[in-house]
């Protein structure tokens, strides 16, 4: 008798509908363009150039401690990246950004000078391939733990 029972509660919770099944929506590269996941990603770009001037100041100035403090923070934006978007594109776009800046004050000017502190070449290489390295970390790592509170269930 209590069979019959669980059964018609289950039946009277679950929702009816004649609607024939939807096509999943399309993610990744296939998913519509959104103006403000692309403002998003450009302010990223932005702000990881900014990062990468400050650091060319920063990792000449107080060798150890300052390439550290560089590279600690280009970990910070491209991993906040990351953490703001959920793809990978998110901690992509603060490295391209980066890496440009980067390049840029690497040229320097015709009177010989460049935006980089005086310090060894090591310390710029240092610079440059632990960026380099970080970016790529930040941007292979598998997404986050799914908070309680998300509705998003890892099974659909």
């Amino acid at each position: 008798m209590s069979g019959k029972k669980d059964r018609a509660r289950a039946e009277a919770r679950a929702p009816r509908t004649n609607a024939p099944p939807r096509a999943p929506e399309p993610t990744g590269i296939a998913a519509p363009l959104n103006p403000r996941r692309i403002g998003v990603y450009l302010g990223l770009a932005v702000l990881g150039a900014l990062v990468s001037l400050a650091g060319s100041l920063v990792q000449g100035a107080w060798f150890p401690g300052g390439l550290l403090l560089a590279l600690g923070g280009a970990a910070g934006v491209f991993y906040g990246g990351r953490v703001l978007t959920r793809t990978q594109l998110g901690a992509f776009a603060p490295a391209v950004g980066w890496l440009i800046a980067v390049v840029v004050a690497l040229n320097g000017r015709p009177e010989g000078d460049y935006l980089f502190g005086g310090g060894d070449e090591i310390d710029l290489a240092l610079f440059v391939l632990g960026g380099m390295v970080i970016a790529v970390i930040c941007a292979t790592l598998s997404k986050g733990p799914v908070s309680a509170n998300d509705q998003e269930r890892s099974g659909r």
